[in-house]
């Protein structure tokens, strides 16, 4: 059974002081008591501040990643960080393949496949994203793009893509201030879908990211196959964050 997932990307950003307040403020407005069941939230942070989060977070119902993870289980590869290492700060998440990552650091399809089935193999789940730029999108080649992208992880992992988690964010859409329409999300989440039920995998939690907000969350998570947002600037806000995951 599919349940609901809210996930916050920190990106290059915090503090030691503000990470304090800003942990301290999502755990205390997540409690047992107040949010019903079959929702989940995590952060997913920069690693020097994992140590943070796991003593923040580890008695509270909010679980915490990181935001990459080294295809190598060991070895000589500086400034690298391995899914074993992240363990051991009590992660549970992972983000691979995000659209900064594959612009910026050419990560590419086969290394992203690579990560997720470390991360796997380890015990942690990915979060594999996939998405189109803008100039994909206007060129008809959404679906393409997106089935490439998920296709190259589903080959790597095999049966254990049924443990992780998928995320659709349109390049043109994160940190842009536009966001998909929900029918336009809704449209590349069923395909998605479709390719996921033919790996054995149709009832993993779909993620869309790009810009969401608490205004526009409920219409986005209102679709079918949406399942919640990896969330990007708004996670900094633990307001806009927890009414984002209550959406």
């Amino acid at each position: 059974m599919r349940g609901k997932l809210v996930v916050g990307n920190w990106k290059m950003n915090g503090a030691l002081a503000t990470n304090a307040a800003l942990l301290e403020a999502i755990a205390a407005g997540w409690s047992e008591s107040t949010e019903p069941p079959g929702r989940a939230i995590a952060v997913c942070v920069p690693y020097p501040y994992l140590v943070q989060a796991q003593a923040a977070l580890s008695l509270t119902r909010v679980a915490w990643g990181a935001q990459d993870v080294s295809e190598h289980a060991a070895g000589a590869y500086t400034g690298e960080v391995s899914a074993g290492m992240l363990l051991e700060f009590g992660c549970r998440y992972v983000i691979v393949g995000h659209s900064e990552r594959r612009q910026f650091f050419c990560d590419a399809d086969e290394t992203v496949a690579a990560k997720a089935k470390a991360a796997l193999a380890a015990g942690l789940v990915p979060i594999a994203c996939v998405g189109e730029t803008a100039t994909e999108r206007d060129a008809g080649t959404t679906e393409t793009v997106v089935l490439r992208q998920l296709g190259a992880v589903l080959d790597a992992v095999g049966r254990d893509a049924a443990r992780m988690v998928v995320a659709y964010e349109p390049v043109w859409a994160i940190g842009t201030g536009r966001t998909a329409t929900p029918e336009q999300a809704q449209a590349v989440h069923a395909t998605l879908r479709t390719r996921l039920a033919q790996a054995g995998a149709g009832d993993i939690a779909l993620l869309y990211g790009g810009s969401v907000k608490a205004d526009n969350a409920q219409a986005l998570f209102a679709m079918r196959d949406i399942d919640g947002g990896l969330i990007g600037g708004a996670s900094l806000k633990a307001r806009e964050f927890l009414a984002i995951a209550r959406a």
